[in-house]
């Protein structure tokens, strides 16, 4: 009996077909995302019945959900982070679950770089006076001798670093894992309290589902500073966040990952915010490099699945 694919993605193969033409070279019947967004708990268990393997993006794979898997026997995450696999109830449930670690580094990276460079120079907001019809020249800041705060100092943060770094960026880094060993050059590692107050760039490379930045991190960080989140929306207090823009802590802001797929929140009412769909990892190289990778995994993890 041929394997049953579900796909969890909402673009698979969208520009290029290679992942998906590897899956039909190995018989495997492929079901795609009925929605094209983020599926929820209920549709992924719907979605899962008779599957054998899963392409899995940021969908919850709860206890719940995996329980009610009973073909499941190998989950392939197109991407980094496993927040949202119960990888206890796999392990438990004998599904193997791999991810692609190094896929994504690049062009996140690229992104943030690509973000911070638009709001410290306000592109935006100029683009936005000409098209309107204003002729207005706004002051930006540049990147030499501004010191930038990494939270989560893992292969992205890492590689947004090197990145800055030719640019006279000073680098502040927070991370529990963070050692002399991995910091090499002229990075500093210090305290989230500490970088929050001396950083004008803080950018969020954190994996995980709990609140970093919230009221009280807001409240005493420097005024006027540059917030970027290309990690996961859990991460900070919507809330705080708001209140932080409203009295100017916050300058600008830029946010690629929220709690809730598709966004439509109150920061959509902010000009000093820019908001993007999740859409850090999509260039032609990261997608098909991240997509193959996991159509790879999932193939071997099947056949090793069917041997055990």
């Amino acid at each position: 009996m041929p394997y049953r694919v579900a796909i969890g993605l909402s673009s698979f193969g969208d520009k290029d077909k290679t992942p998906k033409k590897i899956l039909e070279q190995a018989g495997v019947e492929i079901i795609p995302n009925p929605y094209n967004r983020r599926l929820t708990e209920k549709e992924i268990i719907a979605h899962l019945k008779g599957i054998h393997g899963l392409i899995a993006g940021l969908e919850p794979l709860n206890r719940k959900v995996l329980q009610s898997a009973s073909n499941l026997k190998a989950i392939a995450r197109a991407g980094i982070g496993l927040n949202n696999v119960d990888l206890e109830a796999a392990k438990e449930l004998g599904i193997l679950v791999s991810n692609t670690p190094d896929g994504p580094t690049d062009a996140v990276a690229e992104m943030c770089l690509t973000v911070l460079l638009a709001l410290g120079r306000q592109l935006i907001p100029s683009n936005n006076d000409l098209h309107g019809g204003r002729w207005k020249k706004r002051m930006g800041i540049g990147l030499k001798r501004i010191k930038v705060l990494l939270v989560g100092y893992g292969r992205i943060g890492r590689r947004f670093g090197e990145l800055l770094r030719p640019m006279g960026v000073k680098i502040l880094v927070t991370d529990p894992l963070a050692t002399p060993k991995n910091l090499e050059h002229d990075e500093h590692s210090v305290t989230l309290e500490r970088g929050i107050q001396e950083a004008e760039v803080v950018s969020l490379h954190a994996n995980g589902a709990e609140i970093i930045l919230g009221q009280k991190e807001f409240q005493k960080m420097r005024a006027g500073m540059i917030l970027l989140n290309s990690a996961r929306g859990e991460l900070l207090d919507e809330g705080a966040l708001l209140q932080a823009l409203e009295n100017g802590k916050v300058a600008a802001a830029w946010l690629d990952a929220f709690v809730q797929e598709p966004y439509s929140g109150q920061l959509t009412e902010f000009d000093q915010v820019l908001l993007t769909p999740h859409l850090s990892t999509y260039t032609r190289q990261c997608r098909r490099a991240m997509e193959e990778e996991a159509v790879r995994n999932l193939l071997r993890d099947l056949r090793t699945n069917e041997m055990a």
